[in-house]
């Protein structure tokens, strides 16, 4: 096992761990911020970095059942929102290989 390197974002907005500044996400690559998570206000991007994911497991949620899988800061190891694996509903298929990040678990780094 080598060691592990954090991606930097160059961007205008960019989101981090509240816990540890490590960079999580672009602005740009927001895609929704009409999500709730267990802290709140929570924001869906299409991509995110220097995040560790855990085991899959369905959860029921207000809009269905979906596989997902918590990510956590590789840096700090603070939980910081989840990714969508499997979604059931039809209509809740867009959410597939998205990513949540909730609000108050997170910081402006620029």
């Amino acid at each position: 096992m080598g060691l592990a390197y954090n991606t930097y974002l160059d961007s205008n907005k960019i989101y981090g761990c509240k816990n540890c500044k490590a960079h999580l996400a672009n602005h740009e690559d927001i895609i929704s911020r009409s999500f709730r998570g267990q802290h709140g206000k929570a924001y869906l991007f299409n991509s995110v970095v220097n995040v560790d994911a855990g085991d899959p497991s369905e959860r029921s949620m207000t809009t269905g059942r979906h596989i997902v899988r918590d990510i956590a800061c590789k840096q700090c190891k603070e939980t910081v929102g989840w990714k969508y694996d499997k979604a059931y509903e039809a209509s809740e298929k867009y959410k597939e290989g998205k990513f949540i990040l909730e609000a108050e678990l997170l910081c402006n780094v620029s």
